[in-house]
């Protein structure tokens, strides 16, 4: 068999040209030549070349934003009934589609409701069993509320459908998919129409063509009556309108769709015309270009040895009679695993392929259809019809192929879907781009020569285990599912710098908080990823610096160390910092992950294959714990992974767990500051608010917590101002030591403010609700005037406290956290009304400032609990159902606005 090798010179992509028979009379002029191409201009041609009659001569088609038209025998009056964008637009697609004549709808799925309108009840729909999941249930409330016999068989095979057509039959319409979205079957169009109008000649042939465009594919011309198309996939090819097409060839059907829109006001706007029309003009550029990569990945995909469903490859069951009615193959193609957790790693494990539903944009998608787009299907009927929990679907854009494959077998790898081949020898550099600009397809099998698939009978298992216990090869753990975690971030009220020199210092938490997710893999590889910090980095477990380990960390480790071991540190400091792209932050968030991921270990034969990755709606390096938030994080992740703790199960953590992640927690604190005070993890553990006294010159120290504590409404402003923490601190010590008749009164000044606020937030001073906020905001500017008297505070900072304070507003304001930049605090009394409190933030946004309005005292740890899937539902597919992705992709992709509500939509989760 042999395909077309350009759809840009197919018969059935293109309007061939073709002259008259030529006249032994005369032979055609020219002129008379010209004539006839343009009136068979080829595909490509077509679309670009839009019949414009604008009256003023405009290039583009403008755009007629207007609801009514003046007059009362104009061709338009009302845009419900037509407009002359859309009007423009239906006469350029009708031309496209070979239609008498096209409907331009708000959405593929209003186009079926509408043509299924054209169906009475007790008439019959046979339609297919592979379809969209949104077809499905619209066929479904169909037959259960519309009285229609809604008929589901496999409309690959003519012979399936005939039993259907005998003598006396009531079928009214064949609703018919080919390529079959997402299995990609085959159905035979013209042999499927023909066999239908034979034994009912009034049924009606329709065709779901959004597969394949009328760039591909146009089943008018072989013997459908309408067509529809999701205008928003390869039409308009950049998902940023709802558009839907409908194409007919019978001029009775035409006027009955006409009625049906005009009745129910169910065409496309004017805008959203305007765009279509805009798309349509680079489908065929789009398309060539998404369908030579789509052919790319399917050999890629078959050589690795995966089960491809595409029209492309030669082993495709129908692939003969898709070439016969059809000039391209397009650009979405399906796979299975054969295991369900392989493939949703692998889903989630990508970067360029964006995890969503639909297709036919100019970005690549990759999504598995039983979890999201067919989700609308019953698992019982997905199973009957054959539809594999584990397929993984894929629709191709525009990107360079080989970025697209190098995100994608990084991803395979990365899930253990394939290994590498050791007996392969891979190419040069500059070989492999000599044959990929030469042969892109034998660039593309000589590149799946480098994987293999890992054996999966059990004789290879069973050899696979008695080699590990012989410690023939390294162990490489991981573990059996997603855990998630969350931290918040806090707000030092009191007691900053102080706390260093054993002043006890009182700090809550706040309702912005980190998470993160730690996954398993299969490639003896561990990851980090931190989108917040543009940090995606991996490394091979073996090349790590195991043989530095201290001895006494040799096994795995449940309690933290005290100190740091400054070998293995500066090991890993030197190991992360090869990785120049990612900035000091990033750094730094990379080594106290691979701190703690060797300590915690104790050695290689103990590591775990896994990918940590977190996320996080605190302002970084703003003074608000942000690090701490991740350092618990970390260490919570880790501890549950080698289940040093427990998993929460009566809704609580207990106390010694709770200290051993604290321990943990200041450990991973100490990578990235040096000298901590320790109260930053305390809150990002346990939530609420405590007073934290360090043990400092032989004093006693200790952590409280304030049970009694009462919620105060803050206003957290970011200067947007880096600052250093270390320099910071290390300077008031500098200054103690130089001058402690200066320092040290102001040291026994903050812990009197201390004390009061603990006697305050505690509940124990009787005083009413106006007097504590009124008590709180003295405390609040006495203790600021302290810390610019220790040099930490900063312009920036300053310039808060004054605007704040300045008339209407009236407030208190202090630095939090080390100062010099970072972040200030504002008191909001209960009282304060909206209006200027909405002025306030106004103000402080216009002097380059960013604030958040906050509340104090959340819960600390949150540890979430999996419950029946191990999923996140994030939201709704194109058939309204739950969406559902994997949970370390969901956190990646919600951004700093969209995780709280990831985190609700996943609920089951345990607070300390």
């Amino acid at each position: 068999m042999t395909t077309p090798s350009s759809p840009g010179e197919t018969s059935l992509a293109t309007s061939v040209s073709s002259l008259p028979p030529s006249s032994a009379a005369k032979s055609p002029t020219y002129a008379e030549q010209y004539k006839a191409r343009a009136v068979n201009w080829r595909f490509s041609t077509l679309c670009a070349s839009v019949d414009n009659k604008d009256q003023y001569g405009a290039s583009s088609t403008p755009i007629y934003q207007t609801a009514t038209f003046k007059g009362m025998d104009g061709q338009y009056d009302y845009t419900r009934s037509g407009n002359p964008t859309r009007g423009g637009l239906e006469s350029h697609l009708a031309r496209l589609y070979g239609a008498t004549q096209t409907f331009a709808l708000s959405t593929g799925m209003t186009c079926l409701d509408t043509i299924l309108r054209l169906v009475k009840p007790g008439e019959t729909v046979l339609a297919g069993d592979d379809l969209y999941g949104g077809t499905n249930r619209l066929l479904t409330y169909l037959g259960t509320h519309g009285g229609v016999d809604v008929r589901h068989v496999d409309t690959t095979k003519v012979e399936a459908v005939l039993p259907h057509l005998e003598p006396g039959n009531k079928v009214k319409m064949v609703l018919l998919e080919s390529p079959t979205n997402p299995l990609l079957k085959i159905a035979d169009l013209a042999a499927i129409s023909a066999a239908v109008k034979a034994a009912a000649p009034a049924a009606l042939i329709v065709v779901d063509n959004t597969m394949m465009s009328p760039y591909l594919q146009r089943p008018l011309e072989l013997g459908a009556d309408i067509v529809y198309d999701s205008g928003t996939k390869y039409l308009s090819g950049h998902h940023d309108l709802m558009a839907g097409i409908i194409a007919a060839s019978r001029p009775d059907v035409c006027k009955d769709i006409a009625f049906l829109i005009n009745s129910v006001g169910s065409g496309l706007a004017p805008f959203d015309s305007f765009l279509l029309l805009r798309g349509v003009k680079t489908m065929s550029l789009r398309m060539d270009r998404q369908m030579a990569t789509a052919q790319l990945v399917a050999v890629y995909l078959d050589s690795l040895g995966f089960l491809v469903h595409y029209p492309g490859l030669k082993s495709h069951p129908k692939a003969d009679i898709h070439w016969k009615q059809a000039t391209g193959a397009g650009a979405v193609l399906s796979f299975v695993t054969d295991d369900k957790a392989l493939s949703e790693r692998i889903v989630g494990g990508t970067r360029l392929w964006g995890i969503s539903v639909s297709f036919g944009a100019v970005n690549s998608l990759i999504s598995m259809p039983c979890l999201m787009s067919h989700a609308s299907i019953s698992a019982a009927v997905r199973a009957e019809r054959g539809l594999p929990e584990n397929l993984i679907r894929l629709c191709v854009g525009i990107e360079d192929p080989r970025d697209l494959i190098d995100d994608l077998e990084h991803s395979l790898l990365s899930a253990g879907a394939i290994t590498p081949n050791l007996s392969y020898s891979p190419l040069s550099h500059a070989k492999a781009a000599e044959l990929y600009a030469t042969d892109s397809e034998a660039w593309i099998l000589d590149r799946a020569r480098g994987f293999k698939r890992p054996s999966g009978t059990a004789i290879d298992k069973l050899i696979s285990g008695v080699k590990r216990g012989l410690g023939i090869t390294p162990v490489k753990n991981t573990i059996d599912q997603d855990i998630v975690v969350s931290a918040p971030g806090k707000v030092i009220l009191f007691g900053e710098h102080a706390v260093v020199h054993g002043v006890t210092a009182v700090a809550t938490s706040v309702d912005l908080r980190c998470f993160a997710v730690l996954s398993p893999r299969s490639d003896e590889k561990v990851g980090l990823e931190v989108p917040d910090l543009d940090v995606e980095l991996e490394w091979k477990i073996s090349k790590l610096p195991w043989n530095l380990l201290p001895v006494h960390s040799q096994g795995q480790k449940r309690v933290a160390d005290k100190e740091l071991d400054p070998p293995l540190l500066q090991a890993i400091e030197g190991l992360v910092n090869t990785h120049v792209e990612v900035g000091k932050t990033g750094i730094g968030s990379a080594i106290a992950f691979l701190y703690l991921y060797m300590v915690m270990a104790g050695s290689e034969s103990n590591a775990l294959a896994v990918t940590f990755t977190a996320s996080s709606n605190l302002p970084i390096g703003a003074g608000l714990g942000s690090s701490a938030a991740y350092s618990a994080c970390v260490a919570s992740a880790l501890l549950l992974a080698h289940s040093h703790i427990s998993a929460p199960t009566d809704d609580t953590l207990s106390a010694s767990a709770t200290n051993i992640v604290d321990g943990w927690a200041f450990l991973s604190e100490k990578v990235l500051h040096g000298n901590p005070s320790g109260i930053d993890n305390a809150v990002a553990v346990r939530g609420g608010a405590v007073a934290y006294t360090r043990a400092v010159g032989g004093r006693s120290g200790g952590l409280n917590n304030l049970h009694g504590f009462s919620s105060v409404r803050l206003l957290l402003t970011n200067t947007l101002v880096a600052r250093n923490t270390k320099s910071l601190v290390a300077g008031v010590s500098a200054k103690r030591l130089a001058e402690p008749h200066v320092v040290d009164p102001i040291l026994d000044a903050i812990q009197e403010i201390s004390d009061e606020a603990q006697t305050l937030l505690s509940g124990q001073a009787h005083a009413d609700r106006k007097e504590l906020v009124s008590r709180l905001e003295t405390l609040i500017m006495e203790n600021h005037t302290h810390l610019v008297n220790l040099g930490v505070s900063h312009p920036s900072l300053e310039a808060i406290v004054a605007a704040t304070a300045a008339e209407p507003f009236g407030l208190a304001s202090k630095l939090t956290g080390a100062g010099g930049g970072g972040c200030a605090v504002t008191l909001i009394p209960d009282e304060f009304p909206q209006s200027t409190l909405k002025e306030l933030i106004e103000t402080l946004e216009r002097n380059g400032f960013q604030p958040h309005l906050t509340t104090l005292g959340g819960p600390g740890l949150g540890i979430h609990t999996p419950t029946a899937t191990d999923d996140d539902k994030v939201g709704s597919d194109e058939a309204g159902e739950g969406v559902i992705v994997p949970k370390r992709a969901g956190l990646r992709d919600a951004g700093a606005d969209g995780l709280a509500s990831w985190a609700e939509r996943l609920g089951g989760w345990t607070y300390t």
